[in-house]
């Protein structure tokens, strides 16, 4: 089994709902385990270009940690399957979005190929995937950036709170 990071996020269409409902699908993946979640996280939008005079509304983010039998390829094509049956479309890069789904860490890989990277390349940089993953991964190293725990106070100024049940 391969220990694997899911970061979740959703825009549009009930976020929270979305991202529970995206947690849940991911506890039913074949061969899987769900072994920790976050909390959830409102964030403000980054890097999300506004293509209309409406404003973009917040995002709810979250982040899994999976043991898992599938492929680093496998649980990518599990991930996109669970964005499609949430209604995810893909308008323009960093579009609003139903629901965002992807594969931060898997174990120790490096992987570089036109449809995935891994380590995530811009996770370090995105306090909506570091504060959860600090969270349930407190101890973690990142490949060629350090412990979590150093990234974060940078991460700390970018807008995002932790949800209250």
């Amino acid at each position: 089994m391969a220990i694997a990071y899911i970061a979740l996020g959703s825009n549009l269409t009930e976020p929270i709902m979305q991202v529970k409902n995206a947690l849940m699908a991911l506890s039913q993946l074949p061969e899987t385990c769900l072994l920790k979640q976050s909390s959830l996280y409102q964030t403000t939008p980054v890097d999300c270009p506004q293509k209309s005079a409406v404003a973009i509304p917040d995002f709810i983010n979250a982040v899994a940690l999976l043991e898992t039998e599938f492929t680093p390829s496998a649980l990518l094509t599990a991930l996109h399957a669970i964005e499609d049956q949430a209604g995810r479309e893909r308008p323009y890069i960093n579009a609003p979005r139903v629901l965002d789904c992807d594969l931060l860490l898997y174990e120790n890989e490096v992987i570089n190929t036109p449809t995935l990277t891994i380590p995530h390349p811009r996770m370090h940089l995105r306090g909506f995937v570091l504060l959860p993953l600090f969270e349930i991964a407190p101890q973690l190293s990142l490949p060629n950036h350090g412990k979590i725990a150093q990234l974060i106070t940078p991460a700390l100024s970018q807008g995002v709170s932790k949800l209250t049940s």
